[in-house]
């Protein structure tokens, strides 16, 4: 198997990409199988089996790097650090994703489209739960679709393609779902592949480093778990969801679009400056 692994290294981007996954599935489906037959909560269930896949993840990713691309390295390699730096981006980013979602909501409240709601329970305890989601979330999909597929295309395409393909991989494994929910949920399609660029322009922008990127990811998820679990705001239905967010979700709507797009322009404008 050794053997095999390393001749993947002179395959195309695409090949790389499909064996790991079933390597990755090799592994998960032993552990993942047992779960969905003894697990009734669905809920439960989802948490198990995605919390076993992202751990599989990353126990097999550095096995990938050293027998595909004799890199021993590679979470380093594709732009996850222990250093000063990369926390002290990693907290610029959630500062810079906590403050664009507040902002979208106090927005909408100024604008009479939702309310302020005394929440029922300790703001804080929701403010602790959310950390876990935020963060796990932030570093499996910045670490998997930011580190290693972006990794896996930079190898054998420019740029550009590699910025556009990731993009895109993104929201498409998102949307694996029914025609007709594809169709309701559209709007979120556009805020995942706004998300996605700017986490690529945050990664190239940190000179392929990830914690800019996860940060902004974090923030964004901390922010909205908190104001929708703690129920802190209620829409006053005087626009439609298309506006304000499909399924409540904020960045599903014209106006977190908005948001994205103009924090996208942002993070655009400065990989332009870098260059220079």
């Amino acid at each position: 198997m050794k053997n095999n692994l390393s001749l993947l290294a002179q395959r195309p981007a695409a090949i790389r990409i499909i064996v790991f996954f079933l390597c990755l599935l090799v592994i998960w489906l032993p552990i993942a199988i047992p779960i969905y037959l003894l697990i009734y909560d669905a809920n439960l269930m989802t948490i198990l089996t995605m919390g076993m896949l992202a751990i599989s993840f990353f126990i097999f990713l550095p096995r990938w790097g050293k027998l595909v691309h004799n890199q021993p390295q590679i979470y380093q390699h594709v732009g996850l650090e222990f250093t000063k730096q990369f926390a002290f981006e990693l907290l610029r980013g959630l500062a810079i994703g906590l403050i664009s979602i507040q902002l979208l909501f106090l927005v909408q409240g100024s604008l009479g489209w939702l309310e302020w709601q005394k929440p029922s329970q300790s703001v804080v305890r929701f403010i602790l739960e959310a950390i876990p989601t935020a963060f796990g979330t932030a570093f499996a999909e910045g670490l998997f679709f930011r580190g290693w597929i972006y990794d896996e295309l930079e190898r054998d395409y420019i740029p550009s393609v590699v910025l556009w393909a990731t993009s895109l991989i993104f929201p498409i494994l998102h949307f694996l779902k029914p025609i007709a929910e594809i169709i309701r949920t559209s709007p979120q399609f556009f805020g995942l592949l706004l998300l996605s660029l700017i986490c690529i322009w945050a990664k190239r922008l940190c000179r392929g480093r990830l914690g800019l990127s996860i940060g902004i990811h974090a923030g964004l998820v901390w922010g909205w778990y908190v104001v929708n679990v703690g129920k802190l705001i209620e829409y006053t239905g005087k626009v439609p969801v298309w506006v304000t967010g499909v399924n409540d979700n904020p960045l599903a709507g014209v106006v977190g679009l908005s948001f994205l797009l103009t924090l996208a322009l942002w993070m655009w404008s400065k990989n332009l400056k870098l260059k220079v």
